[in-house]
């Protein structure tokens, strides 16, 4: 049995996803039968690739460097979530974006993909690259779905309106390559989640042009027109505020429910989370109910002696 996840945030929560990286391999018998760490997703900052969420912030190369290999190092894929949905042809020439897939150019690493220029740039120019094709682009219709499966993607990260929709999901091919989000915090069947989708892009583009010009002052969002889409009020739900939305995927139904299916690919969100919701879902998801006050406190006291809980 494999149960794979994803996890948010190579980069501002580095420090947390490696000490949860060691602690899994170091505590085993804390965690359920068959979970793997399959890749750390995120960018690091400022990518103009990014999507999903906002990435603020700026790092250099050598943190870069010194990120790729802790988690290469132990066997674990970054997959940088370049899915900003707005970029055109001229982004594609992002000096900071490219040197990033320069330095993680190791046929371990992978990208998460929206934009069809900018995944056939990729496809072109770093093949080694393994692409997954991402939830915002909100693919709703189980034919297209279908169909995007049958494209040449390594993963397919299921819109997570489908997740528990069990007449959908039973017919869907590669069962093993659908990634599934078990805790968005999105309202389910949100109509302006697309819309929202591309408004982050636009913000993204806006930030890292104006770090370009002006690195030294603070970058205005309020000059941007987002029609008030990046005020979303649900963006901090936490991780027991999402149990009663019908797109919650529990642990137990992960284990009793889509694992049975042949579905192996699970994502936890949180980019934007903090330190302390992060671990509490991992803790929540992966390990097992009698040992998960012990790998808690496990994780706290280690995060306590490293300086990372000072983020929360």
């Amino acid at each position: 049995m494999r149960v794979r996840f994803h996890l948010p945030d190579f980069s501002g929560r580095f420090k947390l996803n490696l000490l949860f990286a060691d602690m899994l391999k170091q505590y085993p018998h804390y965690f359920r039968e068959g979970v793997e760490i399959a890749s750390f997703y995120g960018v690091f900052p400022p990518s103009m690739w990014n999507g999903g969420r906002p990435q603020p912030g700026v790092c250099d190369s050598n943190y870069v460097k010194a990120v790729i290999k802790a988690f290469n190092d132990r066997g674990i894929p970054l997959r940088f979530t370049f899915t900003n949905p707005a970029l055109e042809k001229k982004h594609l020439n992002d000096t900071f974006c490219n040197m990033v897939l320069n330095l993680a150019n190791n046929g371990l690493n992978e990208a998460i993909v929206v934009s069809p220029i900018l995944e056939e740039y990729i496809r072109t120019n770093f093949p080694k690259y393994k692409l997954t094709s991402s939830t915002c682009k909100r693919i709703t219709s189980p034919e297209l779905l279908e169909e995007e499966l049958g494209k040449d993607y390594s993963i397919v990260v299921v819109d997570y309106d489908f997740n528990n929709n069990f007449e959908v999901l039973s017919k869907l091919p590669r069962k093993e390559d659908c990634e599934l989000l078990v805790n968005a915090c999105c309202e389910p069947n949100c109509p302006r989640r697309a819309e929202h989708y591309h408004t982050i892009g636009l913000m993204q583009i806006a930030y890292n042009e104006h770090l370009k010009k002006y690195p030294n002052k603070p970058f205005n969002a309020n000059a941007i027109d987002t029609k008030g889409l990046e005020r979303c009020p649900f963006g901090q739900r936490g991780v027991y505020d999402i149990r009663n939305l019908r797109t919650h995927i529990s642990p137990d139904d992960i284990w009793g429910k889509y694992v049975p299916m042949g579905f192996e690919q699970f994502k936890i969100e949180g980019r934007s989370s903090s330190n302390l919701n992060i671990a509490e879902t991992y803790m929540y998801y992966m390990a097992k109910p009698e040992y998960r006050d012990e790998a808690r406190f496990t994780l706290l006291k280690a995060m306590e002696n490293t300086g990372a809980l000072k983020f929360l």
